[in-house]
């Protein structure tokens, strides 16, 4: 990954405004959908930003993404009225990796 193209971001949804949240977490995380064709009824999965190429969850409401995704985030976060903050960061893979999600306890391969 270009370390000298990542940049944080952060984000806050009241939570009172579940309707607001569910979206979000949709567009972090992704969602199961299901479409119809021809009568019948297909799931499939819609990818979230987690999924995208060199974009890390940090944890609560925290991302490290390279710049094009960040600014298209923060736009379509916006534009739901979350709050944002986003910043340059300067990281290395070797650290990088750090932050990247380890398998839980408890959990098979």
């Amino acid at each position: 990954m270009d370390d000298r193209n990542l940049w944080i971001l952060s984000y806050d949804v009241d939570g009172r405004d579940r309707s607001t949240a569910s979206r979000v977490c949709h567009l972090i995380f992704g969602r199961k959908n299901t479409t119809t064709e021809a009568g019948i009824t297909k799931p499939y999965e819609q990818a979230g930003f987690i999924h995208r190429p060199g974009v890390v969850w940090v944890g609560q409401s925290v991302l490290i993404l390279p710049r094009g995704d960040a600014m298209e985030l923060r736009r379509r976060l916006e534009g739901m009225g979350v709050s944002v903050g986003l910043g340059r960061l300067t990281i290395g893979d070797p650290d990088l990796t750090v932050f990247r999600r380890r398998r839980r306890r408890g959990t098979s391969s």
